[in-house]
């Protein structure tokens, strides 16, 4: 039995509609690292006041995400993708026209709550509107090469921007794009959603100790960053955390109808992906921070200058994420998110070589090309495993679990790496080396150690992958036959303007 459907003819049009859209939530992220100190300066933040610009985003995001990816399934995903769109340009114009903290804060938390709707909702519809599998993987690619530019492109745009307009434009320009999306979404994206049985409701205990449980947890990571860990302010949160957390599977355990299936993360491949990306998230964000503030502090460079010393990262992943598209149906899942995560692990380690003596051309850019590129192959490859195996019922769950997973490890990266690598240069310092080589010094080794969590991924996907060429067979359409003969009802693929809700009840 076959239950393959006709591809939707405008399936790359939309592609290309929410990879846009996924892009200019991406840059948010990132964009405000070079303009905080005139944020700063123009709103008067405090110091640690203004790292709650950054946090606040990751906070929201982090804690939401798995959230919103249910939400999507459940209350249909075009409708949760408009709702984000909405919040997050209700947001920006907040944060842009912020005269207090309070308002920028505002703005940056409904910012990463925005990423939370739109990221799973998103994805969740990509993976059914590409139903072939060589398609998927192409498209997949396409949507994770552009997450991973996106991040580096924000560090660019707020230097220009900073240096040529104001800080202010670095919101207010998401502002036409939101408004553009709220009017192409409608028109190309149908609707879909998973069967609700009759008398089925939202699992709310399984959500509210969920969120809850990531807010806490990600509140004591971004706490660890200027706390020791094993002060209150760190295993506190943490503590409270876990235990919320730990609640949430004995609920979810228990109720008929859980937010997030148990029986979701039986699948090896799937739950090794989502683990590593912890590893890679955490070496990905920590050295983006450091190197801008490595650009600045040692190299000298203006916001401008820091922000085009991107470029060549932006370039490695763009050409990394092509030879993965055309070396995932050949080699293998398994051996492209390998050689992706050892590669992008063997560039930091070179670029953990750099010192406070060390050139842009000579020292920074060889460690940021090889990093850059094998990060690159690594994305599509790892956003494919991540869906692996997955119902079309649980496609948003399974984008919100990954970047979940991510956010997360972007947090770890904040808390252990960057204040590793502080700690280490205050050390120096006490010691009697110069400020700036201790800084550089305190850079170096936190580079190292974030090539070696990179290499350490890569050898447990190695391990743990499934030994099945996932890319060359389609597992939602084999998932789909079985839900079907089981009696389930499965998420639309609609070709009309918005569409009918094929798939709900």
């Amino acid at each position: 039995m076959s239950l393959r459907t006709e591809p939707d003819p405008r399936r790359w049009l939309i592609l290309a509609l929410l990879s846009g859209l996924q892009l200019m939530i991406l840059l948010d992220m990132t964009v405000v690292n070079v303009a905080l100190p005139r944020i700063q300066e123009g709103l008067g933040f405090t110091h640690s006041g203004l790292a709650w610009v950054v946090n606040g985003y990751v906070l929201a995001a982090g804690s939401l995400l798995m959230l919103g990816g249910r939400l999507a399934d459940v209350f249909g995903r075009r409708r949760v993708l408009i709702t984000g769109v909405v919040l997050f340009g209700a947001s920006s114009a907040l944060a842009g026209a912020a005269v207090a903290p309070w308002m920028m804060l505002v703005g940056r938390f409904g910012q990463g709550a925005a990423e939370a709707l739109v990221a799973p909702a998103a994805l969740g519809i990509i993976a059914l509107i590409f139903t072939d599998p060589a398609e998927r993987t192409k498209a997949l690619g396409i949507w994770g090469g552009l997450a991973g530019i996106g991040g580096v492109l924000g560090y660019v745009l707020s230097g220009a921007i900073t240096d040529l307009a104001s800080w202010r434009w670095i919101f207010l320009i998401n502002i036409p794009m939101a408004a553009a999306a709220l009017v192409l979404l409608p028109k190309y994206v149908s609707e879909s959603r998973m069967r609700r049985t009759s008398g089925q409701t939202l699992d709310l205990y399984g959500a509210l100790t969920l969120t809850m449980g990531l807010i806490a947890t990600v509140f004591g990571l971004l706490q660890a960053a200027g706390n020791p860990w094993i002060s209150p302010q760190v295993l506190g949160p943490l503590g409270a955390g876990l235990l919320l957390l730990v609640t949430m599977v004995v609920i979810e355990s228990r109720t008929r109808n859980p937010l997030i299936p148990l029986s979701f993360f039986a699948n090896r491949t799937r739950s090794t992906i989502n683990f590593v990306s912890l590893l890679f998230m955490a070496a990905f964000i920590s050295y983006t921070f450091m190197m801008s503030l490595f650009n600045q502090q040692i190299l000298g460079f203006s916001p401008l200058l820091a922000g085009v010393a991107w470029l060549p990262l932006s370039l490695g992943i763009a050409v990394g994420i092509g030879l993965s598209v055309a070396m995932i149906p050949r080699l293998g899942i398994r051996a492209v998110t390998t050689l992706g995560y050892i590669g992008a692990g063997v560039g930091l380690i070179l670029t953990s070589m750099v010192g406070a003596e060390s050139g842009y051309l000579t020292g920074v850019l060889p460690g940021m090309l090889v990093f850059g590129l094998f990060a690159g192959v690594s994305m599509p490859a790892s956003l494919n495993a991540a869906l692996h195996g997955v119902t079309q019922q649980d496609s948003s769950l399974a984008s919100g679990v990954l970047t979940t997973m991510q956010q997360v490890g972007s947090a770890l990266g904040v808390a252990i790496l960057v204040t590793l690598a502080l700690r280490h240069a205050d050390g120096l310092v006490l010691s009697g080396s110069s400020p700036v080589s201790a800084m550089a010094d305190g850079y170096s080794l936190a580079f190292l150690v974030g090539g070696v969590l990179m290499v350490l991924g890569g050898l447990i996907v190695m391990a743990f992958f499934e030994r099945v060429d996932t890319e060359l067979r389609d597992p939602t359409v084999e998932s789909a036959e079985h839900h079907a003969l089981a009696g389930d009802d499965l998420t639309s693929q609609a070709p009309a303007h918005g569409g009918d809700e094929r798939g709900t009840p």
